[in-house]
């Protein structure tokens, strides 16, 4: 390590660490072992008993897995396994995953075991988890794949005492067992959304939806009309070239992936898009004028928006769209959030996959998503339910923020129980 950019105490410290001087330098092989996992491929079984860690199931907080009833790597509880091998660019790199129980994990290849001997096992688990150090070999070219002395030659900066590493692992662990109780929640919420939506809309086959409000429950069936009935107007997105973009301006740009299931249009402020103002006043046809938006053009990759949601905008800037947006105005025979609520149930997603063309770029072509038919109550119903369920998207959307936050907190509070780089 470079002693004169490298602080040797973090800004943070508990009060009873606080004269125990500088911490120590080390390297991964002085504190831990290295092994790497191996192939089971060949022995995946839907109903084997260890669950095989490989980097989906890293990347998706072990969410997406995958069994064996052949262990050709065991985990044991305490080990820290982590992702070596990622596309560019990628998120799953240097992504880890703690083992909290013994003989129930068995590790694929591109994934390695790191054992600690003479260090605290969760503070091992937090200096290694997506460490810049690993996410410096990608050079956003090529797949990278982490070797082994890669990994082992990881420098990294301890307290002496093993008491204040477990200080520290504990104030985090409480942290993220505090993140996994607001994700559950958020998890309920989306949940208990979904079963609203089944029960508030009739179903394939259905004219009346399962449960309607006592008010209502006398009212006619629900009528099948198509989106083209209730779009006054629309417009469509503009066609950018690389020479398009700008680094910075206030000609923004709503790109396909910002339209998202759930009727919020998710404009990355971190990171958005402009055009040039020579492009933006050449393409006033594709300048928002309306605050409802819809994809019917997506790419095919994993992460691409879905097609067919509609989303409402509540900005006040003046916006361009990008190929691929539509943006409609709403007749005043239909209650606008209605249609929005109304995407994201599960009949209008079959009639939208049915009508889905294309192999390179799968969308729908205009006429054909105009015909595409939706079942509609009265208005005064329609604001019922529309109150119901944006009453619920509130929810949502504050859990949401709260988590958020949490992981903001937990970010800061890393980079001060730390030693950092000096600029």
């Amino acid at each position: 390590m470079n002693n004169d950019r490298i602080q040797l105490v973090p800004d943070l410290r508990f009060p009873e660490f606080v004269s125990d001087g500088d911490w120590e330098e080390k390297n991964l092989k002085d504190v831990a072992t290295y092994e790497n996992g191996k192939a089971h491929e060949q022995g995946i079984d839907e109903n084997g008993k260890f669950v095989v860690v490989n980097s989906k199931f890293i990347s998706s907080d072990a969410t997406i897995r995958k069994f064996s009833n052949t262990a050709n790597c065991l985990a044991k509880s305490e080990e820290t396994l982590m992702v070596l091998s990622d596309l560019p660019n990628g998120k799953a790199l240097g992504k880890c995953f703690y083992v909290d129980k013994d003989d129930f994990y068995t590790v694929n290849q591109r994934i390695c075991k790191i054992t600690p001997t003479k260090i605290d096992s969760k503070i091992l688990f937090y200096l290694l988890n997506r460490n810049p150090y690993f996410l410096s070999f990608d050079d956003g070219v090529k797949q990278t794949n982490l070797r082994n002395e890669d990994v082992l030659n990881f420098e990294l900066l301890l307290p002496s005492k093993l008491k204040e590493q477990q200080k520290i692992a504990s104030c985090l662990s409480s942290l993220d067992q505090l993140i996994t109780a607001q994700k559950e929640k958020l998890e309920l919420l989306k949940n208990h959304k979904k079963g609203l939506m089944q029960n508030l809309f009739p179903q394939e086959g259905e004219t009346v939806p399962k449960f309607r409000f006592p008010e209502f429950e006398n009212d006619r069936d629900w009528e099948e009309k198509t989106i083209g009935d209730f779009i006054e107007s629309h417009k469509g997105g503009a066609s950018l070239t690389p020479s398009d973009f700008v680094t910075q301006s206030t000609f923004e740009v709503i790109p396909k992936k910002a339209i998202t299931a759930g009727g919020w249009l998710k404009l990355d402020d971190l990171n958005p898009t402009f055009c040039s103002e020579l492009f933006f006043s050449n393409n006033h046809q594709s300048v928002i004028d309306s605050s409802y938006l819809v994809t019917t053009l997506r790419d095919l990759v994993p992460s691409g928006p879905s097609i067919g949601y509609i989303v409402q905008y509540t900005g006040k800037k003046k916006m361009i769209l990008a190929q691929g947006v539509y943006g409609l105005k709403v007749k005043k025979e239909i209650v606008p959030e209605f249609l929005v609520q109304y995407s994201n149930t599960t009949h209008y997603r079959k009639l939208i996959n049915a009508a889905m063309v294309g192999s390179t770029q799968v969308h729908i072509r205009n006429g054909e998503f105009f015909k595409i038919p939706i079942k509609v109550s009265l208005v005064d119903e329609q604001r019922k339910i529309t109150s119901c369920l944006c009453s619920l998207d509130d929810l949502i959307s504050t859990q949401t923020a709260k988590i958020e936050k949490l992981q903001l907190h937990k970010k800061g509070l890393m980079q001060g129980l730390f030693p950092k780089i000096i600029d």
